[in-house]
């Protein structure tokens, strides 16, 4: 199989195949359920040859991992591997597991780094997996203990990792927690972006830059693990 999917009907149709090698941005504000809606694209994209590592600033690899499993899905068989950078920061002294790497603490990119790379080793090179989504929950957070030139180096590696590995990246950022520079100096690192924006009391996404034109937007809810679109 080539090629990835949101595993979002109506996108997938607009989109056709997204191509291997492919970076994304998904930007929205605060409380649009970016973290569920990341979930739920990777928890859909499980198959046989695929694998995914989830670098997660917010919380502790189990929770993250425990999201899946509340859905059925046996992480102790899926290729799913968690960067922790938080756990270590709470002062605990939690283990390393086969699934969970951890690092000292956001501001950790060397270790951030060095564990994303032993599981791209992993699953690549031991498994032999075909297809590797990275996703790294947030970049707001890196961002606010690290400057942006620090940031875009760290992120050029593996934006480059993901192209090489011909895998799918997909990036969070917080809409209005960063400067329009910022985010314009990250822009150039993706090969598209998954806008999200309130729309009363719900929110509606796009995908930018994967086609000739923006899709339409989409209101979407999120039922455990499946995404439903209503267009706006």
């Amino acid at each position: 199989m080539s090629g990835y999917a949101l595993g979002i009907k109506e996108l997938d149709e607009l989109l056709g195949n997204i191509r291997e090698g492919t970076n994304l941005m998904m930007i929205g504000p605060p409380m649009s359920r970016k973290d569920d809606l990341l979930d739920a694209i990777v928890f859909n994209s499980q198959s046989p040859e695929g694998s995914a590592i989830i670098v997660s600033t917010r919380e502790p690899g189990e929770r993250v991992l425990g999201w899946f499993e509340d859905y059925g899905l046996d992480t102790s068989t899926a290729d799913i591997g968690v960067v922790d950078c938080v756990t270590k920061t709470l002062g605990m002294g939690a283990a390393d597991t086969e699934q969970i790497k951890r690092a000292s603490s956001p501001v950790d990119l060397t270790g951030i780094g060095v564990k994303i790379s032993q599981f791209f080793e992993e699953m690549l090179i031991k498994k032999k997996k075909q297809q590797v989504h990275l996703c790294i929950n947030s970049l707001s957070t890196i961002l606010m203990y690290s400057n942006i030139q620090t940031v875009f180096r760290f992120l050029h590696v593996f934006t480059g990792r993901v192209k090489a590995a011909n895998g799918f990246g997909l990036y969070v950022v917080e809409d209005e927690m960063h400067d329009a520079q910022t985010i314009a100096t990250l822009k150039q690192l993706f090969d598209g972006m998954i806008e999200i924006k309130a729309v009363g009391d719900a929110y509606a996404m796009r995908v930018v830059g994967m086609t000739s034109r923006p899709t339409p937007w989409f209101e979407y809810s999120i039922e455990g693990t499946e995404i439903v679109l209503n267009k706006t």
